[in-house]
């Protein structure tokens, strides 16, 4: 299925504590939408069982990552629970020009240089758990991480669920085809915003009978 398609690229960023959804919600959107694809990311960080290079991640050295924040070629990045996650900026810039759209599994830090970089382009949606209970909850059933690990993402999240305000969508996860269903309609939305459709209103006054 394909949403509306307005003049370029869109980059949808979404948000969340570790465990809340976010990745789930992420690909689901791009099963649907054609025009959406999930953007990978560089990582420091060692594969996890099943995870793929190139498809989950590009995994690379801390020495590589180090020569491409140097030379410009990421968009974003950011340290998050000891590892580097970025962007690569050719992506973006790919997407734009070709009318692409990217949905970002990124936590603020990116976000934040997305929106500054691209301001015309960028959406950002947070999504929230239940209750910090659950999604402890969720991280334990997880089993893919220590106590101690478990407890570190937990304190993280209480810092990253400050930054909420940057967001322009809360959507809370309490109920997965619930929250599937509000982040379709951001998505979809964000598409119709005047600014990104005035280009198709003006052609239409262009193609008008000309005045006597």
């Amino acid at each position: 299925m394909s949403s509306t398609p307005s003049a370029s690229g869109l980059l949808l960023v979404v948000s969340s504590p570790s465990g809340a959804g976010k990745t789930t919600l992420c690909r689901r959107l791009c099963a649907e939408f054609t025009r959406a694809s999930f953007s990978v990311s560089y990582t420091t960080r060692p594969p996890r069982a099943g995870e793929r290079d190139g498809v989950d991640y590009h995994f690379v050295d801390g020495e590589r990552f180090s020569r491409m924040v140097e030379a410009g070629e990421l968009a974003e990045w950011a340290e998050v629970h000891g590892h580097r996650y970025g962007t690569g900026m050719e992506t973006v810039r790919q997407a734009i020009a070709g009318a692409r759209d990217l949905v970002f599994d990124i936590d603020y830090q990116g976000g934040r240089q997305i929106r500054a970089r691209f301001p015309d382009h960028a959406v950002m949606a947070f999504i929230l758990p239940p209750s910090m209970r659950d999604l402890e909850a969720r991280l334990r059933r997880r089993a893919t991480d220590t106590a101690e690990a478990i407890e570190r993402r937990l304190q993280h999240a209480r810092h990253e669920l400050n930054h909420y305000g940057e967001y322009d969508f809360l959507i809370v996860n309490d109920d997965l085809d619930r929250a599937y269903a509000d982040l379709r309609a951001v998505y979809v939305a964000a598409h119709l915003w005047r600014p990104r459709m005035a280009p198709a209103a003006e052609r239409l006054i262009g193609e008008g009978p000309k005045s006597p």
